[in-house]
């Protein structure tokens, strides 16, 4: 049996703008709604409860944000489960290179075993991996790729 640590999806990449500018594009709907979900019921700040919308897929959730430190962490819990999971993302500037942030994504908490496990983790990783590409692309080069809203075909 793994334990909750290990039952984690993990997504990573490093984006070409300071830690401030990325750690905004997460906790400010006016960019997040850009390239993630498409409408937010507030910004990620300590102790929101939040609503997220993909009108493209009908789809909702609710989120609790735990923690926010400005400009190095986000960590909220969400999801239409039993027991919702827990994401942090986390901004780090590059070493010699300030205006570079690799930025973390880990989902905690899934429960399940075997396939369904397996195809949970893999569902994340490659949602995440989606949605900071999208947000590279829009930080970085003012590039609406549609990503997040193409990832599934109708």
């Amino acid at each position: 049996m793994l334990t909750e640590e290990e039952n984690a999806a993990y997504a990573c990449m490093i984006v070409r703008k300071a830690a401030a500018t990325v750690f905004r594009a997460f906790a400010d709907p006016a960019v997040t709604t850009r390239f993630w979900y498409s409408k937010s019921s507030g910004p990620m700040v300590p102790g929101a409860e939040l609503r997220w919308e993909w009108e493209t897929y009908g789809a909702s959730a609710p989120v609790r944000v735990l923690t926010v430190e400005e400009d190095r962490l986000i960590a909220f819990e969400w999801g239409n489960y039993a027991q919702p999971t827990t994401v942090t993302l986390t901004f780090s500037p590059l070493p010699g290179r300030p205006q570079d942030t690799f930025v973390e994504v880990r989902e905690a908490g899934f429960h399940g075993q075997g396939a369904e496990l397996v195809t949970w983790l893999n569902n994340t990783v490659g949602g995440f991996t989606t949605v900071l590409c999208a947000m590279k692309a829009l930080l970085e080069h003012g590039i609406d790729t549609r990503a997040v809203a193409d990832h599934h075909p109708a």
